[in-house]
């Protein structure tokens, strides 16, 4: 992604190239030790020369097709009962021919999401013990690598391989889904496969096919210009700019616009190590999450402006926006990534030239990394200008929020994900998802739970129309509340909650207790897992009883007091610490006050305070809650928002 112009203008002529020319015989998703889906179909599929007969033998059916005019070919087989191990081979009529072996037939669960999903074994509680018990040949694990396309692919970047699961391959593979695997196999009474896919920083929209994007008008522009980037990524990348810039002008908080008003004078002198400015001794960068602007002058000879140069700026946290001499160059996505970005002589001039590079940092430390021998403009006659000093920097009020992301970024953009580590699963049967998503969405809730539908609808079309979807409420993280207030945080849990709701077929794990106020990543992915496996009983394994949680059914006024009806109450929930539940809110407009509450039957009453004409009623609310009710199961009462009738 570093290079702006010629280097993604090589991405997309690779990616129009036939797919025969790089496939092998039998697609990469198939390995030895892999999991097919029991009782359904099952679909293989791979690459051969236009028109070739291919036979396909799984264990002793055999199938011969012919491949078609691009030389895709594709075969299915009955469904199968749970067993193995089988082996599959393949072969053409021109010689070639590939063999993989101890698959076996099981049930498979995919698991998506964010860096919680991420997380490792080796990362969780009580790693030495939960490897030394990881040795089991009925689990497999795929792990997928991180990857982003702007087209959707039919071969992974990198090609994974199935393992089974020992210490050493469970050791980086995501904790929640090995635990998940760990526990519901007695249930499942069948080989289990688990397929990690996930990627720290994540937001939704970029594990989301372009087809399912465009339901939302709102993403209308930025998928055009991703459509126009596929041919064309300079023009692409100048309407980005240009996009950027409206929204720089249009927002109230913003000063004028550097690229238009920029007075030295006013700006300040960074640090020569510039790593991280919350640690450079400026207040108002102290705790700063936000844009800052940092610019340099250089001079240039007639020779070197009149030559196409290279660019580098060094590592930057975490995106970039660059230009030369009021010129767009590039911007990208990485955390402490070195940019890399071709310059056109059209950018240049002979004599003083100005670099000015926007950075935007959402969380954790953010700047211009260097070193000093990666930041310099460099000439293919062999000379090369340093930018190593002479840097100032301004900072952007934080009021702006973050601003808008270039669409073909990987982590923040739309689809990229989808196209390069769900959509080359191909027509793989699951049986169930995971999905531990939306700590990165919390800027932007309010679309979180019509995306959350997108994404499954999205999935369902492509591994099963009646996919399980399993979705882990986030936890706990961030301040505790001393006083009601709004949250971002609260909001993604709401979403899920009526993302859950809302469809038969998805389920709500409530993960509230497994977080940690001050800590991003808790480790107590066993406790995460456990729920999922207890709702995967209900969902997937239509096990009544298991894994139902009680759910906020209506709110209603009740002469003083606010009535919340429950459906799931079975009279063993418990209160910890107090004899009745805390942490509700009533609200009218955007005045919530804490009240007391009493549990009486199917529901709770709740005390109305004098003066307050409440419209809606909250509980657990904020990003790092107390949260005191809990059910049978230990699983702690769903965060929720309810209207008032």
């Amino acid at each position: 992604m570093m290079r702006f112009a010629s280097l993604l203008s090589g991405l997309a002529a690779l990616l129009a190239l036939p797919a025969a020319a790089a496939e092998p015989l039998l697609n990469p998703v198939f390995t030895d030790h892999m999991v097919l889906q029991r009782e359904a179909p099952i679909a293989l599929w791979g690459e051969a020369d236009p028109g070739a007969k291919v036979s396909v033998r799984l264990g002793r059916r055999t199938r011969t097709i012919e491949a078609d005019a691009h030389g895709a070919w594709r075969a299915t087989f009955p469904a199968m009962k749970a067993g193995g191990p089988y082996d599959l081979a393949v072969s053409a009529g021109d010689g070639a021919q590939e063999t993989v072996s101890d698959i076996l037939i099981g049930d498979v669960f995919l698991c998506a999401g964010q860096s919680n999903m991420e997380f490792s074994v080796s990362r969780a509680l009580n790693p030495a013990l939960e490897l030394s018990n990881a040795a089991n040949d009925n689990i497999r694990l795929l792990h997928i690598a991180h990857a982003d396309a702007v087209s959707p692919r039919r071969a992974f970047e990198q090609a994974p391989h199935w393992q089974v699961a020992s210490p050493e391959s469970v050791k980086d593979f995501s904790a929640l889904c090995f635990f998940f695997g760990q526990d519901i196999i007695a249930d499942a009474a069948a080989p289990v496969g688990l397929i990690d896919s996930s990627w720290g920083g994540s937001r939704i929209e970029a594990w989301i096919s372009e087809g399912a994007l465009r339901g939302f008008p709102e993403l209308e522009e930025t998928l055009n210009l991703l459509a126009a980037y596929r041919s064309d990524p300079q023009k692409a990348g100048e309407g980005y700019a240009a996009l950027w810039i409206d929204w720089w002008k249009s927002n109230d908080a913003a000063p004028p616009l550097p690229l238009e008003d920029m007075r030295p004078a006013t700006w300040k002198k960074a640090p020569r190590e510039k790593i991280n400015w919350k640690t450079w001794g400026d207040p108002a960068l102290a705790e700063h999450n936000g844009m800052v602007w940092f610019a340099t002058d250089f001079t240039l000879d007639e020779a070197q402006a009149g030559q196409d140069a290279t660019l580098t700026i060094g590592g930057v946290d975490e995106v970039d926006m660059t230009w030369l001499n009021g010129a767009f160059i590039g911007g990208a996505f990485g955390w402490g990534d070195a940019r890399r970005y071709d310059v056109p002589a059209r950018a240049l001039k002979a004599g003083e030239n100005r670099l000015l590079v926007n950075v935007y940092n959402s969380w954790g430390a953010g700047g211009m990394y260097g070193p000093d021998e990666e930041m310099a403009l460099s000439f293919p006659d062999g000379s090369s200008v340093s930018l190593s000093e002479g840097w100032r920097y301004r900072k952007a009020p934080a009021a702006m929020g973050a601003p808008p992301q270039a669409p073909w970024q990987s982590i923040n953009g739309l689809t990229g994900i989808y196209n390069a580590m769900i959509a080359p699963l191909g027509e793989l049967n699951l049986k169930g998802a995971i999905w531990y998503q939306g700590e990165s969405n919390a800027n932007s809730a309010d679309q979180y739970e019509s995306l959350l539908r997108a994404l499954t609808a999205d999935w369902r079309g492509r591994f099963g129309a009646n996919l399980p979807f399993m979705i882990v409420q986030l936890p706990v993280f961030g301040a505790l509340p001393g006083r009601p207030s709004e949250s971002g945080w609260a909001r993604i849990r709401d979403a899920q909650r009526w993302a859950a709701a809302s469809d038969p077929q998805t389920g709500l794990i409530v993960a509230l207790d497994a977080g940690i106020p001050n800590e991003l990543h808790p480790p107590d992915k066993q406790l995460v897992a456990k729920r999922a496996a207890a709702l995967a009983r209900s969902l997937v394994y239509d096990k009544k009883g298991a894994g139902n949680a009680p759910a906020p059914k209506r709110a209603y006024e009740d002469g003083g007091a606010v009535i919340v009806e429950f459906s799931g109450l079975t009279g063993r929930e418990k209160t910890i610490s107090a004899a009745q539940p805390i942490a509700f809110e009533l609200c009218a407009g955007n005045t919530c006050q804490f009240v007391s509450a009493t549990l009486e039957n199917d529901g709770v009453r709740l005390a109305k305070p004098e003066g307050l004409a409440p419209i809606y009623v909250r509980y657990c609310w904020g990003a790092a809650p107390v949260c005191n009710w809990y059910d049978e199961q230990d699983t702690p009462i769903t965060p929720f928002e309810l209207a008032i009738d």
